[in-house]
């Protein structure tokens, strides 16, 4: 899964080596922590956050499929 959201936030920025993806596992939820380059952010969250929140609903979707909660985190 954690691969899944490097994919995706590299195709989307500019500076691809500098996005990264942490993946933070609690009781019951997995947390991916994406962070980029200061500039590449803009293009993460979307005007209103919609990249952001499409990126959130792929991979709860993904994660639902394989019977386990999942989120993004964006990191500034």
């Amino acid at each position: 899964m954690r691969e899944l959201v490097e994919l995706m936030v590299k195709s989307l920025v500019d500076v691809p080596d500098e996005a990264r993806v942490n993946e933070v596992s609690g009781e019951s939820i997995v947390v991916y922590e994406v962070s980029v380059a200061e500039e590449d952010l803009g293009k993460v969250i979307g005007k209103g956050g919609r990249i952001a929140n499409a990126l959130r609903t792929i991979v709860k979707a993904a994660a639902t499929r394989s019977d386990r909660k999942a989120t993004v985190e964006i990191l500034s």
